[in-house]
């Protein structure tokens, strides 16, 4: 309770001290000042019993010139057991024997003196601090008459160690953070995932996990879009609750410097190390610039564990050269092997990032991983089959690293009310999860929230405050592994199909008709006589469309001598006769009918028209040609018995159209054949399929496995409804008609 009142008494001070910044700031900005300046309130406080020490150390080393900046930077923090230190000459509220001063003692140069202060820290503590851009505020504070009061203000505030522990200021930071975000609802989803679905999220992932109840056993936590570090932090807080001795070690990578600059702050608070928080976007090109690490921030490590919330729908054009490039060249070397996503969702991509950072699974001598990644609903099914997310999709289903997916309800996330998606991927499944994946509809797990903050108007209950308890709910689901109404668990197989092409054959009448012989005048055939193919003599150009005039008018004038024999309606049925009768015709006029001629002469945009009495149109080997505009696909399961992984590569540039399928087409032939027997050729009895174009693809359609019929309701019913609406209505038109 002590613990409580004091978490309480701190943050309600801090919100305090941020009213002062009204005026100058909106409410949604005073975040740019708060979170800041609480940082270094508390680094302030953690250095405060070594700041004497330090400072002489500091003179010395420094004076004796035997040593650079970064080696100086190591021999103190290995000497005085820190992570960070401060060697500007001020703090906050102290002052000892002159060796350093209170930033108040001089208003006139708070200022300056304040940016000194921050300039004094050592390098890995003000490159994070560097990405709040804080010296603009320290001047707009300064401008506005509010940086002594505000500074004034947050001297009071005792965030020391002896009094506040890092794990309470954890806490007390994230809560700051999190009250912050949802002020800015119009910026939150951008920088923050609402708590309880990362609640959910550990739960599922750690629950039924026995690896965190180790003691004494590292255990590495990755996010590769880390924000303000909530998936971490929260990581780290529930491991702790259930094994304090367990030996946590946090990684991720952030693009965007004010969140990078939160989540490295509430690592320093805690005392982590920060170096594994790295900036830079995690899909770059590979090169650092700008201080900015441009992609992969962790090369070489595997973790145990990681989470994500990637962006939802955004395109990865900016990257898309370098991980092109890493697809066609490395395949699966490097992490994009399976496929790409379409350019305007690239959420996939950090989930075949995060896959490529797996440990070795058990089976091959290693520990495994597992993994939790929110998505919306685009990655469950978009992109036809053999594209780059169904392929995606195959690769992750046949190789057993889905587990479950968790479908969320709407209105959860701060600037977007779409229904997302829990994904759970591993490489050590449980025995009894082993060629399953679990489907947990949670999509009515919900409580309205009294007051909306921007797009969301519904969270997840914990069970506190008398609401139900949907995350232990959701969790206990996921962990009986039994099929229910809100439970599905199947076969890898069942997400699999074969899209086949189901062809008719060409059938068509021929005549010499006006009608038809202008439909043979406007084919690409016929214009490109004239098109010439010179640029630059124009003698040529004229010389070359002159012949083709003049070819037009022998081709027109060679059916002309045809048209009078189907004057009486004489139409011919089948195309090797009409092609035998024009072929007469173009030789007795002397004039070449060569193939493209020919081909032009009898499409069915010129002289021949589409008739299902007619002949079938055959091929030189005497097969029956396909019509294009009869084709059809179908989309066939898989069988019942096909052994996975498939026997089919992934697409690169490297194998574009050229893969190999003919140990495929031996498994699944006669299941297609079968399918045709049973579903096509009933109807359509002159129908087959090209084997050739069989594609594979895979899909997850969450809502038709959940989808329940509702009956409309009775007629009866619904016009007593519009009966009674027309009495009111008119009801209140007498009203209106009275007054």
């Amino acid at each position: 309770m002590k613990d409580q009142q004091n978490y309480k008494k701190h943050i309600d001070l801090i919100w305090t001290i941020a009213n002062l910044l009204r005026g100058p700031y909106r409410p949604p900005q005073y975040r740019r000042v708060m979170i800041p300046l609480t940082v270094l309130r508390r680094l302030d406080c953690v250095l405060e019993d070594t700041k004497t020490q330090v400072m002489k150390r500091y003179s010395t080393l420094v004076s004796d010139e035997k040593y650079d900046a970064e080696t100086i930077e190591k021999i103190i923090c290995k000497k005085f057991n820190l992570n960070f230190f401060n060697v500007s000459g001020f703090t906050f509220a102290k002052r000892s024997k002159g060796m350093f001063a209170s930033l108040l003692d001089d208003p006139d140069n708070l200022s300056a003196n304040l940016n000194k202060y921050i300039a004094g820290f050592s390098g890995n503590a003000r490159r994070i601090f560097e990405k709040f851009k804080f010296e603009e505020e320290i001047e707009k504070l300064d401008e506005s008459n509010r940086l002594f009061q505000v500074i004034q203000e947050f001297k009071k505030v005792d965030f020391h160690p002896a009094r506040v522990p890092n794990m309470a200021m954890g806490y007390i930071f994230e809560d700051l953070v999190r009250r912050f975000n949802e002020q800015a609802n119009e910026e939150a989803g951008d920088h923050f995932t609402p708590r309880e679905v990362i609640s959910l999220m550990v739960h599922i992932l750690y629950t039924h996990d026995e690896r965190i109840y180790d003691p004494g056993r590292v255990v590495t936590i990755y996010d590769p879009t880390v924000g303000t570090g909530g998936m971490l932090s929260v990581s780290e807080d529930y491991i702790l609750r259930h094994n304090p001795e367990a030996n946590l070690e946090l990684f991720g990578q952030e693009y965007n410097p004010e969140s990078y600059a939160i989540c490295g702050s509430d690592l320093m608070i805690k005392g982590e190390d920060v170096s594994h928080i790295v900036f830079g976007n995690t899909l770059g090109s590979g090169r650092s610039k700008n201080g900015a690490v441009d992609g992969d921030g962790h090369p070489e490590k595997r973790f145990h564990y990681m989470l994500a919330n990637p962006p939802f729908g955004v395109e990865w054009k900016p990257e898309q050269a370098h991980i092109t490039r890493e697809h066609n060249e490395l395949g699966f070397d490097g992490r994009f092997g399976p496929g790409l996503p379409r350019i305007n969702d690239g959420a996939l991509l950090f989930l075949l990032h995060m896959i490529a950072k797996m440990n070795p699974s058990p089976d091959q001598g290693g520990e495994g991983s597992r993994i939790g990644i929110v998505f919306n609903g685009s990655p469950l099914f978009t992109g036809d089959a053999g594209g780059g997310e169904s392929d995606i999709r195959r690769w992750i289903i046949e190789n057993d690293m889905l587990e479950a997916v968790i479908g969320l309800p709407d209105q959860l996330f701060y600037n977007t009310g779409i229904f997302t998606y829990i994904w759970i991927v591993t490489n050590r499944k449980r025995p009894e999860r082993r060629g399953k994946v679990q489907l947990i509809n949670a999509i009515d797990s919900f409580v309205k929230m009294k007051k909306s903050l921007g797009n969301k108007r519904h969270e997840l209950g914990d069970g506190s405050d008398g609401k139900p308890d949907h995350i232990g709910d959701i969790t206990r689901i996921y962990g009986d592994f039994c099929e229910d109404d809100t439970c599905k668990i199947f076969d890898n197989r069942d997400f699999g199909y074969l899209k086949i092409t189901v062809e008719r054959p060409m059938r068509l009448n021929f005549r010499v008709t006006r009608s038809r012989m202008e439909r043979f005048k406007h084919t690409t055939y016929f214009t490109g006589l004239i098109k010439t193919k010179k640029r630059k003599d124009k003698a040529a150009q004229k010389a070359e469309m002159a012949a083709g005039i003049v070819s037009q008018q022998e081709i027109i004038s060679v059916l002309e001598t045809m048209r009078p024999d189907f004057r009486n309606g004489n139409v011919i049925m089948d195309r090797a006769v009409f092609e035998k009768e024009l072929k007469k015709a173009f030789k007795k006029a002397g004039i070449k009918l060569d193939a493209p001629m020919k081909s032009a002469l009898l499409s069915p945009g010129a002289l021949g028209e589409r008739d299902p009495d007619a002949e079938i149109c055959r091929n030189a080997k005497g097969d029956p040609e396909p019509d294009p505009e009869l084709r059809d696909t179908e989309n066939v399961p898989l069988p019942d018995n096909i052994p996975l992984p498939l026997p089919l590569g992934y697409e690169n540039k490297k194998t574009k159209g050229k893969l190999d399928k003919s140990a495929l087409l031996d498994l699944v032939r006669d299941h297609c054949e079968a399918y045709l027997k049973k579903e096509v050729l009933p109807y359509r009895p002159d129908a087959w399929i090209d084997h050739a174009k069989i594609k594979v693809g895979y899909e997850i359609p969450f809502n038709r496995h959940f989808y329940k019929y509702k009956p409309p309701r009775p007629l009866e019913e619904i016009e007593a409804d519009i009966k009674t609406l027309e009495k009111e209505i008119v009801e209140m038109l007498g009203e209106v008609t009275r007054d």
